[in-house]
């Protein structure tokens, strides 16, 4: 959503809450509950959710390697909800001719310094380009 006037024109961001984040957070987040759920299951010996057979894996080496690639999804995935979350990389840019004045602020993740906000005089810009890159 962007607004614009005369003299000023704002460009809103949305920084880390996009549909692709929202997906892959979920993919993540089940993909690795299901390889931690069938570590587990071969750790004990019996079948916890009776869709992931896991009575033939044996619990070391490959019962250890599911759960070892459980926990670390988890914590990508936690990763991931946090940044939607706190909504890190959202915010606006805005020009004002009338003032002279070009205005960026973004949203950063929790801390002493996650408000970004830079302010530049126009006459000490040369050109702006704004580009937003989804993916890799």
């Amino acid at each position: 959503m962007n607004w614009r006037s005369e003299h000023i024109w704002v460009e809103l961001l949305k920084g880390s809450r996009k549909r692709g984040n929202f997906f892959w957070a979920c993919i993540l987040f089940l993909g690795s509950l299901g390889f931690l759920s069938v570590g587990i299951s071969s750790y004990l010996g019996k079948n916890i959710i009776s869709i992931l057979p896991s009575q033939e894996i044996l619990f070391f080496p490959q019962g250890v390697v599911m759960s070892f690639y459980g926990i670390a999804g988890l914590f990508i995935s936690s990763y991931l909800w946090c940044t939607i979350l706190w909504n890190v990389g959202s915010g606006y840019d805005r020009f004002d001719r009338k003032e002279g004045i070009v205005c960026i602020f973004r949203w950063g993740f929790p801390g002493i310094k996650r408000r970004v906000f830079l302010r530049f005089l126009m006459r000490d810009i040369q050109s702006i380009r704004i580009q937003v890159k989804e993916g890799l």
